[in-house]
């Protein structure tokens, strides 16, 4: 399974570093980036990817089977527009540079952000970067703004960048999940996939218990200050199983109208030549039976 550095995927991280995944079939590849990640999955260099969202729908409509089997987090502030002082408004963004990263959910924040401002795209300039480019970039002054998520965000807010736009003003918009090519497992592949979502929730119940452990032990893993990492969670809804369960299966629709509400948003957007097919997009089948 793929995955970059972001906040929410680190307790299946921590999962791991912690043995609690005690499955020998289980190999987390660390990429830079959901580009990276997207990449190996398109290769058959990784079975699954924790992807947003709207990533997923894209390699869907590029043609890859993939079927969402557990909701990392949904985002309620972790992603934001940073801004350099002197722009105080979003209609101050107006012939400035913005960095951001060339996926689904670079495009996405990026147009929501501009039609809140209302600017037309040919107002400002992108500077496209993957997420491991994002400090250089800032801190080079090669962009005036940045479309980022935790841990940078915290990060550059305490060297001076103001958040003049983030995910509370989207909600029910950014989900992160970890995405599979069912048709790729085998029986025993399955079962390790089974294993790793149950250590992901044995370590959202250690955060729970012990947040101040649980954070140092992310911090450590990412090189950030457990600060960061605590600043960062506040802006993630964390779901437990029985929510997890919820989502997948249907009986919480708001993932459901999530998905059709961003596939008509990326068909408007140029991100997707079509509304998406939306079948088989969630599955429930790899949750563990009993809640941690």
């Amino acid at each position: 399974m793929a995955a970059h550095t972001w906040i929410g995927y680190e307790p299946m991280f921590m999962a791991r570093d912690m043995g609690f995944v005690q499955h020998a079939g289980v190999s987390l590849v660390e990429t830079g980036s959901a580009t990276e990640s997207l990449e190996a999955l398109a290769t058959g260099k990784v079975h699954g990817a924790a992807l947003t969202l709207d990533e997923v729908l894209r390699a869907r409509a590029e043609g890859q089977p993939l079927t969402a089997v557990l909701v990392f987090n949904v985002s309620i502030g972790a992603d934001a527009v940073l801004a350099r002082p002197g722009i105080e408004s979003l209609a101050d963004l107006r012939d400035k540079r913005i960095g951001a990263e060339r996926s689904a959910l670079g495009a996405l924040v990026l147009h929501m952000l501009l039609d809140a401002a209302g600017l037309p795209r040919s107002a400002v300039e992108v500077v496209p970067m993957t997420y491991d480019h994002h400090l250089e970039a800032w801190h080079s002054g090669e962009i005036d703004a940045l479309i980022t998520f935790e841990p940078i965000v915290s990060q550059l807010r305490s060297e001076g960048a103001d958040v003049i736009f983030d995910s509370r003003q989207i909600p029910d918009t950014i989900f992160d999940v970890l995405a599979v090519h069912e048709s790729r497992l085998s029986r025993v592949q399955r079962s390790a996939l089974r294993e790793l979502i149950r250590g992901h929730f044995e370590a959202l119940a250690h955060l729970r218990r012990n947040r101040d452990d649980a954070s140092f032990r992310m911090a450590a893993r990412m090189g950030v200050p457990a600060r960061h990492v605590l600043d960062g969670m506040r802006g993630l809804e964390l779901p437990n199983r029985l929510a997890n369960e919820r989502y997948l299966s249907g009986r919480n629709p708001r993932m459901a109208q999530a998905a059709a509400t961003l596939s008509d948003i990326m068909v408007e957007s140029g991100l997707l030549p079509e509304a998406s097919d939306l079948q088989d997009l969630f599955t429930a089948a790899y949750l563990p039976q009993h809640e941690r």
